[in-house]
């Protein structure tokens, strides 16, 4: 369904970020992108939703082919429309309104007919997103705002979901409950979902897939069974692995083998 090949993006001209990324999700698939704090992830959703701009980035080599058609040339309106939504990182939900009008605002590409049929799926998903529909989203918990934010994904009946860092300061309980309502979507919905995620252990466990960066690269893949059996992956994204002291991590940082 999406292919990023070898694509560089730079910010305000002069910052390198993603030095040549390559990267494929399956239809149907929830494929994962994990790696530390500035490994250029979110910059890679970004890069695929067309929101690199309002950054002062912009792609400078490499393409993104969505459904056989390239989009790293066109702008996030008409990307939205091809059937790609950004669940963005933090929630971003429009405080000053409802539950009921953010879902709303997500359906801005779908007919009005539609609209009703589209709340009451979302609501399936999520019964307490109902119960709270005329409350304003600003008042909401941590949990129910990224509620919100994937019901108001799925308004625009997408093809593909870009989630960055859904489990995000929440609780354990509701980091299980959203990743629940994530794996569901994708085996009811069909829907196939890119997941950003620094939670490796939570994420792997509900993909098919995973790719791991480091510095704006793709430095290891493999299914989600192979990554979860990975030593370094084990050690670094895990935390199975044995203790170590700070300098100690950062020297075996340095010979791990994907960066040999």
């Amino acid at each position: 369904m999406l292919k990023v090949n070898n694509i560089e993006v730079v910010y305000n001209d002069v910052i390198l970020v993603l030095k040549g990324l390559s990267l494929e999700v399956k239809e149907g698939s929830i494929t994962s992108l994990l790696g530390s704090n500035g490994a250029g992830k979110s910059t890679t959703l970004k890069a695929i939703s067309g929101l690199l701009r309002p950054d002062n980035g912009e792609i400078t080599d490499g393409e993104i082919i969505f459904d056989g058609e390239r989009i790293d040339r066109k702008d996030a309106a008409e990307i939205v429309k091809m059937g790609i939504f950004q669940v963005m990182e933090g929630r971003r939900v429009f405080k000053d309104l409802t539950v009921e009008e953010n879902l709303i605002a997500g359906a801005y590409t779908r007919k009005n007919a539609e609209i009703k049929d589209l709340i009451e799926r979302v609501y399936t998903y999520f019964p307490r997103l109902k119960e709270r529909r005329k409350q304003l989203a600003g008042y909401m918990s941590g949990g129910e705002q990224q509620m919100i934010a994937i019901g108001r994904a799925l308004m625009a009946k997408p093809k593909l979901i870009l989630m960055d860092e859904p489990s995000l300061g929440l609780s354990p309980l509701l980091v299980k409950e959203i990743f629940k309502i994530i794996e569901k979507l994708n085996k009811e919905e069909g829907t196939t979902i890119l997941l950003v995620e620094q939670n490796a252990n939570m994420a792997l466990s509900v993909s098919n897939y995973g790719y791991i960066m480091e510095n704006g690269k793709i430095v290891l893949e493999g299914s989600a069974a192979e990554l979860i059996e990975n030593d370094d992956v084990k050690e670094f994204y895990l935390g199975l692995g044995s203790r170590k002291s700070f300098r100690d991590v950062k020297h075996y940082r340095r010979r791990k083998r994907w960066l040999s």
